[in-house]
C-alpha cells in the first residue's frame, strides 16, 4: 500500500528546516562571532600576581613524572607555589613527589590517607588544596595535563584585573593519528567554542578543570563545593556555573596558555568520560539549559530536514538555504580553530559537523542517568 503524502507536508518540513537554519545562524552570528573576532585588550600595566597552582592526583605517578616538570619550570618570576594533593594513592606518587621536592622548593605536597564521606569525586582534595594555598590566585590543572609553553602561568594570570575573579582557559588534547583523535578534539573544540562565546556574551556557564583559575575569595564566599558535594563531577563546570557573571569572568585563548592532555585511546573510554561529564548538565541554570538545549536540538534536526526537503520539496532552494549556514559556519570555524590552534581540523569540519548529531544520540542518556561514583 502506497501512502500518498500531501505536498503541503513537505512545504511545512521545508519551512521548519528554514527555521532551524535561522536558529543556527542566530547562535553563529550572536554568540560564536564573539570568539571568532575576539581580540585581547591591551593593558596599560601588567601585574604578575602570586599564584598557587593546584593539582589533585590519585595514582597518577606516571602522568606526574611526565607533566609536573613542565609546571615546575614555568617562566614566572613572581612568587608562586605548586601544590599536589595526593589523594589516597597506592602507586609511587608519594616517593616521586619526595624526589621532586629535593630540586623544587616551591613544590608542596599534601597527603590524604582517608576518604571523605558524603563528598563525591575530587571535590574534597581540591578543597583541601585551595584552603592550603598561600596565595589568593589559584590556577587549577590535572596531573595528565602539560602546559603548552613555559609562559602558561603568565598568560592565565594576566587576564585578572580589579573586577575579574574567574579566568577560563582552554584544555586541549594532543594531536594523534586516527579518526577517534579528531572526534575527541573536535568535541573539545566545539564545547570550548560555546563556553568561551557565552562568556564573551556575558552569560558564562562552565570552565574545564584542566585549565581554570579563580580567586580563593570567590571560592570561600560561595562556601566552596558544599552545594554540589553529592554530585561526582562538577568541581569545574557546576562551580563556575554557580559563581560567574558577566562582570567577573575573563577568557584566555592564547595557544601559549593552553594545556595539553593525552586523549583516550578507545571509544569506550571516551564515552565513559563524556557520560560522567554530561551528568552535570541537568544542574545548570535554566537559561543555560535552554540555550544549550536549543542549539543541540537545532543541530540534531538540520540534516534529516535537509534530506527530506531536498528530495521531496525543492533541492536547489533547500541547498541554497543550507549554503547560507555553511558559509557562515565555515568562516567562523576557520577563525576559531585558528585561534585555538586546531586549524588542522578545518578540512574535516563538515564531516565532523555531520557527526555531532550522532554524538548527541550516544551521550543524551547521560542527562537523565544517575552518575557513577568515581573519582575525577
Amino acid at each position: 500500500m502506497i501512502i500518498d503524502i500531501p505536498p503541503i507536508v513537505f512545504t511545512i518540513v521545508f519551512y521548519i528546516f528554514c527555521s532551524v537554519i535561522a536558529i543556527q545562524l542566530f547562535y553563529y552570528l550572536f554568540f560564536f562571532t564573539r570568539l571568532a573576532f575576539y581580540r585581547k585588550k591591551n593593558k596599560a600595566n601588567s601585574v604578575q600576581h602570586p599564584i598557587s597552582i593546584i593539582i589533585c592526583a590519585r595514582d597518577e605517578a606516571h602522568n606526574l613524572a611526565n607533566n609536573l616538570p613542565g609546571i615546575l619550570v614555568q617562566n614566572y618570576k613572581t612568587t608562586h607555589e605548586v601544590i599536589v594533593v595526593n589523594d589516597n594513592s597506592v602507586d609511587e606518587t608519594k616517593y616521586l613527589l619526595d624526589e621532586f621536592k629535593k630540586s623544587f622548593k616551591n613544590l608542596n605536597q599534601i597527603e590524604l590517607s582517608q576518604e571523605a564521606k558524603m563528598i563525591e569525586g575530587k571535590k574534597f582534595p581540591l578543597s583541601i588544596g585551595i584552603k592550603s594555598a598561600k596565595y589568593e590566585t589559584v590556577l587549577l590543572t590535572d596531573a595528565d595535563c602539560l602546559p603548552a609553553s613555559e609562559d602558561w602561568m603568565y598568560y592565565m594570570q594576566d587576564a585578572y584585573n580589579d573586577d575579574i575573579e574567574v579566568v577560563l582557559g582552554y584544555g586541549a588534547f594532543k594531536k594523534r593519528k586516527g579518526i577517534l583523535n579528531k572526534l575527541i578534539r573536535f568535541e573539545t573544540f566545539h564545547t570550548a567554542l560555546q563556553y568561551f562565546s557565552y562568556a564573551l556574551a556575558g552569560i558564562p556557564y562552565m570552565g574545564v578543570g584542566r585549565n581554570l583559575s579563580y580567586k580563593k575569595d570567590i571560592f570561600f564566599r560561595n562556601k566552596g563545593f558544599s552545594s554540589i558535594n553529592m554530585i561526582p563531577s562538577g568541581d569545574d563546570d557546576l562551580f563556575i556555573n554557580k559563581v560567574t557573571n558577566k562582570k567577573n569572568t575573563a577568557i584566555v585563548i592564547d595557544p601559549l596558555a593552553h594545556t595539553l592532555s593525552e586523549p583516550k585511546k578507545t571509544w569506550d573510554e571516551w564515552m565513559t568520560q563524556k557520560y560522567r561529564h554530561y551528568t552535570t548538565a541537568k544542574f545548570y541554570k535554566p537559561i543555560h539549559k535552554f540555550l544549550l538545549g536549543l542549539y543541540s536540538f537545532s543541530l540534531f534536526c538540520i540534516y534529516p530536514l535537509l534530506i527530506i526537503s531536498a528530495v521531496f520539496y525543492c533541492w536547489w532552494l533547500t541547498l541554497s538555504v543550507f549554503a547560507i549556514r555553511f558559509i557562515v559556519q565555515a568562516i567562523i570555524m576557520f577563525k576559531t580553530m585558528k585561534k585555538l590552534n586546531e586549524k588542522d581540523l578545518f578540512p574535516w569540519f563538515i564531516l565532523l559537523d555531520l557527526w555531532m548529531p550522532l554524538y548527541y544520540l550516544f551521550t543524551i542518556p547521560a542527562i537523565w542517568k544517575s552518575p557513577k561514583r568515581t573519582w575525577g
